[in-house]
C-alpha cells in the first residue's frame, strides 16, 4: 500500500502500514532443544540449550524437528568458542556467539539467549519475506507531512549526510553545530517509523530516536532525514494529536499552548467548581474547543463568553492529553513510573519516581511539572470542589499514562498503579520538580 504525496497546504494524518507488523506476528517462535545429558565445563551463562562439543551434523539432526529450534554448541576446531545453531528456512544456520555480560552475535546485545533468538527469527523472517519491500521503504515518505521538516531546504538526499552517532549513552543529549543526534533506541510496544510509516520490527534496538525532537525512524530511514530537525509551523497543522515535542519546538514555547490556556482559564474561574475534572462537559462543545485550537492556535477563544461551563474546558484539556500520539508519561518511561508505585518504602518510592522523571523528554517533563503544580492548587480547594489528590489520580492516571503492553489484561492490572503515580506526583510536586 503506497502513500500518495499530498499538497503542502493540505493536512492529512499519516496512514501507518501494517504489512511488516503482520510479518513479525507470523515469524517462527523460538524452540529450545535441551540437552538431556550433563555437560562438563558448561559456561555458567548458558542453560540446558548448551550441548557441549558436538558436530555441525549432530546439531543439524537435533534441530530438524521444527522451524525456530535452536541450541548452543562448542566448536570442535576452536575449543572455548561457541556457536548458536538455529533452524530457519528448513536449514541450520550457525552464528558465532559471544558474551560480555550480555549475549550477542552482532551489534545488538541481549539479556537472554531466548530474546536473542526471538529477535533473530523476526529479522530473518521479515528480511526473507519482504526484502524487496524493505528496499523501497523510503519511497513516498510521510516525513514532510507530520510536522518535522522545514520548507526552504534542499532535499535530504542531495545533502552530504554525516554518519549518525549510534550509541546507547544517554549522557550527552544534544548534537553539535545544530546537527541533531539520533541514537539507536529500544521501543517498548509497537512503533511505526515516522519517515516511511512502516512498522519498526524486532525485539530491541528497532530503530533510532532523535535526541532533540523525539523523531522515531528506522536506521536506514534516518539517512534520509535532514540534520536540522526543527519543525516547520506551516506543516504542524494541528494542535491536538500532534507530538508534544514537535508542537513546542514549532511554536518555540516551553509547553503546548492548549495546556497553558486551559489551566489559566480553569484557575481564573473554576477552582471551586464541585467535581472539577471528574464531571464531564458536553462532548460536542469539547469538540468545538478542540477544533478552535486546531484552527486558531493561541488565538482560540475559550473565555466564559464562549464556554460558560468550566467542565468544557477541563474536558478539552483531558482530551488533549488523551489524543497525544506519545503519552505525556512516555512509553519508555512508563515501566519506571509503575515500578515506583509498587514500592512500599516512602523514601525509596520518591527516589525511584525522581529517576523516572529523568527519563522523560524535556518538553514532556516541563508540561508534567506545570500540570502537577496546577492539580496541587486544585486540591487546596478540596472543601469546595471535593477533589483531593486521590480523586485526581483516578481521573488523570489513564489520561497521562498508557501501557506499552499489548496484553489487555496486563494493561488493566496497571490502572491502580497509574492512579497512584499521579497521586504521588501531585502530593510531592514541590519535592520532585
Amino acid at each position: 500500500m503506497a502513500l500518495t504525496l499530498f499538497d503542502t497546504d493540505e493536512y492529512r494524518p499519516p496512514v501507518w502500514k501494517s504489512y511488516l507488523y503482520q510479518l513479525q506476528q507470523e515469524a517462527p517462535h523460538p524452540r529450545r532443544i535441551t540437552c538431556t545429558n550433563e555437560v562438563e565445563n558448561r559456561p555458567k551463562y548458558y542453560g540446558r540449550e548448551f550441548h557441549g562439543m558436538i558436530s555441525r551434523e549432530a546439531a543439524d539432526q537435533l534441530l530438524s524437528v521444527a522451524e525456530g529450534s535452536y541450541l548452543i554448541r562448542e566448536s570442535q576446531r576452536q575449543p572455548g568458542t561457541y556457536t548458536l545453531a538455529l533452524r530457519f528456512g528448513s536449514q541450520t544456520r550457525n552464528f558465532r556467539l559471544y558474551y560480555d555480560g550480555k549475549h550477542f552475535v552482532g551489534e545488538k546485545r541481549f539479556e537472554s539467549i531466548h530474546d536473542l533468538v526471538t529477535d533473530g527469527l523476526i529479522t530473518l523472517y521479515i528480511e526473507t519475506k519482504a526484502a524487496e519491500y524493505i528496499a523501497k521503504m523510503t519511497i513516498n515518505p510521510i516525513y514532510e507531512h507530520i510536522g518535522y521538516t522545514t520548507l526552504n531546504r534542499e532535499p535530504a538526499y542531495q545533502k552530504h549526510m554525516p554518519v549518525l552517532k549510534e550509541t546507547l549513552d544517554e549522557k550527552d543529549s544534544t548534537g553539535q553545530d545544530g546537527v541533531s543526534e539520533k541514537r539507536v533506541h529500544t521501543f517498548r510496544g509497537p512503533h511505526w517509523c515516522e519517515y516511511c510509516a512502516n512498522f519498526m520490527w524486532g525485539l530491541i534496538a528497532q530503530g533510532v530516536k532523535c535526541a532533540d525532537c523525539g523523531l522515531n525512524v528506522h536506521k536506514q530511514c534516518s539517512k534520509m532525514v535532514p540534520n536540522d530537525c526543527k519543525p516547520d509551523l506551516k506543516h504542524v497543522k494541528k494542535v491536538y494529536s500532534c507530538d508534544l515535542t514537535t508542537l513546542v519546538k514549532a511554536r518555540t514555547t516551553k509547553r503546548p499552548m492548549v495546556v497553558d490556556m486551559c489551566i489559566r482559564e480553569i484557575e481564573a474561574r473554576g477552582l471551586n467548581s464541585e467535581g472539577l475534572y471528574r464531571v464531564s462537559g458536553f462532548s460536542d462543545l469539547i469538540e468545538d474547543v478542540k477544533m478552535a485550537f486546531d484552527r486558531d492556535g493561541e488565538k482560540a477563544d475559550i473565555s466564559v463568553n464562549m464556554y460558560e461551563d468550566i467542565n468544557i474546558i477541563t474536558g478539552a484539556l483531558k482530551l488533549y492529553f488523551r489524543d497525544l500520539p506519545i503519552p505525556l508519561i512516555t512509553y519508555d518511561a512508563y515501566p519506571k513510573f509503575i515500578e515506583s508505585a509498587k514500592i512500599m518504602d516512602p523514601d525509596e518510592q520518591l527516589e525511584t519516581l525522581h529517576e523516572a522523571l529523568k527519563l522523560l523528554p524535556p518538553a514532556h517533563c516541563e508540561t508534567l511539572r506545570y500540570l502537577m503544580a496546577h492539580l496541587k492548587r486544585v486540591t487546596l480547594h478540596e472543601k469546595e470542589n471535593l477533589m483531593n489528590a486521590e480523586n485526581l489520580g483516578i481521573v488523570f492516571g489513564p489520561t497521562l499514562m498508557r501501557s506499552p503492553e499489548l496484553d489487555a489484561m496486563a494493561a488493566l492490572n496497571d490502572i491502580r498503579y497509574q492512579r497512584l503515580v499521579v497521586e504521588l506526583l501531585i502530593k510531592n510536586e514541590d519535592i520532585l520538580f
